[in-house]
């Protein structure tokens, strides 16, 4: 009977060696052209990490865009985009995996230009360590200050100084000094503790995979060495206790319910541990923990595991289990940094989806405390942040959140806000605290309640929101449909924008914020109006419509009836009693709604009450006859 060969394959082993390296995730920043992607090409291939047809693709690059004559031009394996070969400049975060006998790497190549900040915080937000490259002969910039910030607010924790083009200055050891000093004093500035600095020429490969002879005087291992050197990132702080976010609740049969997540933080997870369930904060027992090869004994940071509990409680994607007798903290407003990636501005006051782990809640930037400008970290006034923009702000949750600090832990304490009409991501975020205002304040209980106050009145409390043009009638409308709901024996109310401006909104003007904040201040007061049992007509000219879904928002399915007043800009200019439109076109009134500030027009308003094809009168029987109707939904 001839024998069974039982040795692993020589791809078995190759997979089994390469389960059991560490991973690093490092980026490079620097200026434009002080060799980013030339030093990662360089790192790759001199550690055997082509493929043969990636050689072959490098070297046609090379005879194509390439600026090194016959030789490789080892950026071209980094600027992917053809915009980035053309012009020789890295625009986008560029991605390359590559390995050695004992380490995995995945390097992120970040841009230096300014505008695309978002694109380099978006490298280091995963990264541990990075490499700042610093042209020997130019010294440290405007960008290496701005680098360095970034890589201090995302908390990379450690920071190689690569000073390249060392054959330019002669391999001078002088030169090298000298801006290792800047360097090292721009560092502890920003906090940045743990800093290398090693002299390299990417171009000619000095210092990067082995010591050259060039530079005698250097005594610090080369630059892949160094990398090798760093300790396991991945090893989290054994004094903190673990965490395991709840990414899918696994429920395949009747008979189990299982919890699947990666643990996060220190200690181990043991069957029959404690456990809490937050935000709820209910408490249970580890019943089993379950790896993808069957039942552990225990599980460690980084593991993917599914876990049941003890007992049965309400747990959901999103919560979090934690320890039970070392919990973490819930609350529903933060203190945090932005780094604004939308074209459009941020402005305090709109509402967005916060997107935190695998919890989503609705979010507003209550406030920007200031803005962070980059390349000095000057602190700013500011009420709106632009794309690119850092800035320090406080953030309103619709519902309490578990959470640890970004500096704790990376995972549970950073976030992305999300447009919610395009589902953009229009920001990233980083929690530095809660705002002890969330744990001070709790909602009163109240014997009399919105029901009650609606029964007195006989009538169902209802918002409707006319929107539209200055001069459209919007105020005409609303006070004939006031008469007449008045006339019925109703209780009502009217916020009229120009009233509103007199007191509540007096300290407001007419900028993109200021109107955004206006309309959060009106649909507050709206909602309190409704709560007791009034309805409430709002006439604001509110031409913005993610600020008109933010109203709607605020108030249960049926009670919003968005009343979009349609009249034309010529029809309401000609009405224009006040002089407000010729002053506008005169450009004696600055953002104006219709002529210098646009206007959005609903997209599926409950009311269009078009005024050129009917009277006054006429459209507030419309909005009458809707308020008052059975089902405003129908």
């Amino acid at each position: 009977m001839a024998s069974v060969d039982t040795r692993p394959s020589a791809a078995q082993v190759l997979l089994q060696s390469a389960e059991t390296k560490s991973l690093l995730r490092f980026i490079t920043c620097g200026s434009v052209d002080d060799g980013k992607s030339t030093l990662i090409g360089r790192l790759i291939y001199e550690s055997q990490g082509l493929l043969t047809d990636q050689l072959t693709a490098l070297e046609s690059d090379s005879r194509k865009h390439g600026t090194q004559g016959e030789g490789l031009d080892f950026a071209l394996l980094m600027d992917g985009l053809e915009a980035e070969r053309e012009q020789g400049i890295t625009i986008d975060v560029a991605y390359r995996y590559f390995e050695t006998s004992t380490r995995k790497f995945i390097v992120a190549d970040c841009p230096g230009h300014e505008q695309y900040t978002r694109n380099m915080v978006t490298g280091a937000s995963t990264a541990d360590a990075a490499i700042v490259l610093v042209d020997v002969t130019k010294g440290l910039l405007l960008q290496t200050r701005r680098h360095a910030y970034l890589l201090s607010l995302l908390g990379v924790r450690h920071v190689i100084l690569a000073v390249n083009k060392m054959d330019l200055a002669s391999y001078s050891h002088e030169r090298f000094v000298e801006i290792e000093g800047e360097f090292s004093k721009l560092a502890s500035s920003l906090g940045l503790k743990q800093t290398w600095s090693v002299p390299i020429s990417a171009l000619q490969g000095d210092n990067l995979t082995a010591l050259s002879d060039r530079m005698p005087w250097y005594k610090g291992p080369a630059l892949l060495e160094l990398l090798h050197q760093l300790p396991d990132l991945e090893a989290p702080d054994s004094q903190r206790a673990w965490r395991l976010p709840v990414q899918y609740v696994n429920r395949p049969s009747s008979d189990f319910r299982g919890y699947a997540g990666t643990l996060l933080g220190g200690g181990k997870l043991h069957e029959g541990d404690s456990v809490r369930v937050l935000p709820a904060g209910t408490v249970s027992s580890i019943a089993r923990v379950i790896g993808p090869s069957g039942d552990l004994d225990r599980a460690s940071h980084g593991q993917a595991i599914t876990v049941t509990l003890a007992n049965e409680v309400d747990v959901s994607r999103g919560d979090v289990l934690v320890a039970a007798g070392s919990p973490c903290e819930i609350a529903d407003q933060f203190a945090a940094h932005i780094v604004w990636m939308d074209e459009q501005p941020l402005l305090p006051g709109r509402s967005y989806w916060l997107q935190i782990g695998a919890r989503t809640v609705a979010a507003q930037v209550t406030e920007i405390k200031h803005r962070v400008d980059i390349n000095t970290q000057e602190h700013i006034a500011a009420k709106r942040l632009e794309l690119n923009e850092i800035g320090f702000c406080n953030l309103y949750l619709d519902r309490a959140i578990p959470f640890e600090t970004y500096e704790q832990l990376r995972e549970l304490g950073s976030f992305v806000l999300i447009d919610r009409q395009t589902y953009s991501t229009a920001a990233a975020g980083m929690i530095r605290f809660a705002l002890r205002r969330s744990a001070n304040l709790h909602w009163q209980a109240l014997d009399i309640d919105k029901q009650a106050r609606a029964n007195i009145k006989q009538q169902t409390p209802k918002c409707i929101w006319f929107t539209g043009l200055s001069g459209s009638g919007k105020s005409t409308i609303a006070n004939l449909v006031e008469r007449k709901l008045l006339a019925l024996g109703h209780h009502t109310y009217i916020l009229d924008g120009d009233n509103i401006r007199h007191g509540l909104s007096k300290d407001l003007g007419f900028s993109d914020e200021d109107r955004v904040e206006n309309i959060r201040r009106v649909a507050e007061v709206a909602k309190l109006m409704t709560d007791a049992g009034l309805i409430v007509l709002v006439s604001f000219i509110s031409p913005f419509r993610s600020d008109r879904e933010m109203a709607r928002r605020l108030f249960p399915d049926g009670e919003f009836i968005e009343a979009f007043v349609d009249t034309s800009l010529e029809l309401a200019e000609s009405r224009d009693v006040k002089g407000l439109y010729a002053k506008a076109r005169a450009g004696q009134l600055k953002n104006f709604t219709g002529i210098d500030s646009p206007y959005e027009p609903p997209e599926s308003p409950e009311l269009t009450l078009a005024t050129a094809t009917a009277s006054a009168e006429e459209l507030a029987d419309q909005v009458v006859s809707r308020c008052l109707a059975p089902d405003s939904d129908a």
